[in-house]
């Protein structure tokens, strides 16, 4: 059988089950070589600004291994932060057919990747975009350097058509490309919760007929959650109302700048296990991001799957595929105009989101980790 060591920092859900879904259908083997060095569950994330642990398994059904870190300041965060001295003798002792690699800046990252080219097929998973500018000087200096590094790639697969876009930028031809989309679990987000999440609203005095606006996620300025509480209040329109869920450092700044109002709810961090419930009992799923490195937004992704319609900027990286006037609306970063606009139409008819929630329901379906398997098994084989 075919061997693939793959390299990331450390297990997430959104890359975990690929992982296991590959090991259960048996056409390749895989091992993940986690780099962040550090067995423990509990991650730090500075965007929530503490220690994150999922509730869901995220090691179970397939090999890995942890590879130890020497870095002094370990984590995802900075580039050097990953620093493992023996991870390329890891994967020699693996003895695999290719590599794949989740994320070149990192140290280690970055230097297995320049070690094994020419020596095996060096694949790259990543989702940065082109939708953050930059200034002429710096745009060239990344340009050049980027250049030198995705020449040690042998092949990429791309998550949506923005990050297709950085690939062939920064030299990757068609023929080194393939479809992987970024994808959640849709199964287990599209399962109903219907009475939980009427219990949940009628706890926030959200009645049947009134329209919930959710945002969730890092209470962070690149995702402009004051933007979007802002233009809510602004359009003031009745049987309306917004659930911030989630933490960082501007959730007393929005708690402050909602002055009180009964129709404006708060409610922290809440864990993977509860997430299909929280989007289910919301209308509409609002990522209002600006940037820099909003390269996706899965949480759309997760919305959608629980049938949800969908509003978010142009600076997500998921808007170009994922969202039409068929299931949402896209408006221009930063612009309040636009946004207030946009509620003000999707707050019009309880109906028509309904509509637009099976649209997303129905198009996520393809979006789906299934697909991510079957590309990288489809590569493997054919080498």
């Amino acid at each position: 059988m075919k061997r693939l060591a793959i390299i990331t920092t450390h297990p997430i859900q959104y890359y975990a089950p690929v992982f296991k879904l590959l090991t259960e259908r048996g056409n390749i083997g895989i091992k993940v070589f986690y780099t962040w060095g550090d067995n423990s569950m509990a991650k730090h994330d500075p965007g929530f600004g503490k220690n994150v642990t999922w509730d869901i398994p995220l090691l179970d059904g397939y090999e890995y291994e942890w590879v130890k870190n020497t870095s002094a300041e370990p984590g995802s965060h900075h580039s050097k932060g990953i620093i493992n001295p023996d991870l390329i003798e890891r994967i020699d002792n693996y003895q695999p057919l290719a590599i794949l690699v989740f994320g070149w800046n990192y140290n280690s990252h970055l230097k297995a990747i320049r070690h094994f080219k020419n020596k095996l097929p060096v694949y790259f998973r990543g989702d940065s975009t082109l939708l953050d500018d930059t200034g002429w000087l710096k745009s060239i200096l990344k340009l050049l350097y980027l250049k030198w590094v995705y020449k040690h790639v042998g092949h990429a697969f791309y998550v949506g058509t923005n990050n297709r876009a950085y690939f062939k930028k920064y030299g990757l031809k068609d023929n080194q490309l393939s479809f992987a989309p970024h994808a959640i679990d849709n199964e287990r987000f599209s399962v109903p919760h219907q009475h939980e999440a009427n219990t949940m609203r009628h706890e926030l005095g959200v009645g049947e007929h009134d329209v919930l606006i959710l945002f969730a996620g890092k209470l962070e300025e690149k995702k402009s959650p004051q933007l979007l509480l802002k233009a809510f209040l602004s359009v003031n329109a009745a049987h309306t109302h917004l659930l911030f869920v989630g933490s960082g450092r501007l959730k007393e700044d929005l708690v402050s700048e909602a002055h009180g109002n009964t129709n404006v709810h708060f409610r922290d961090f809440k864990n993977q296990s509860v997430m299909p419930v929280v989007y289910q009992a919301c209308d509409i799923f609002c990522l209002p991001s600006k940037g820099p490195g909003e390269t996706w937004g899965l949480a759309v992704n997760e919305a959608m799957a629980c049938g949800k319609a969908v509003l978010v900027s142009n600076k997500c990286g998921c808007a170009a595929d994922l969202v039409s006037k068929n299931n949402g609306a896209i408006f221009s970063s930063e612009n309040i105009n636009e946004l207030t606009a946009s509620l003000k139409e999707l707050f019009h008819s309880k109906d028509r989101l309904k509509k637009m929630g099976e649209a997303s329901a129905l198009l996520i379906k393809s979006w789906s980790f299934a697909h991510i398997a079957g590309a990288i098994e489809h590569k493997l084989l054919n080498e």
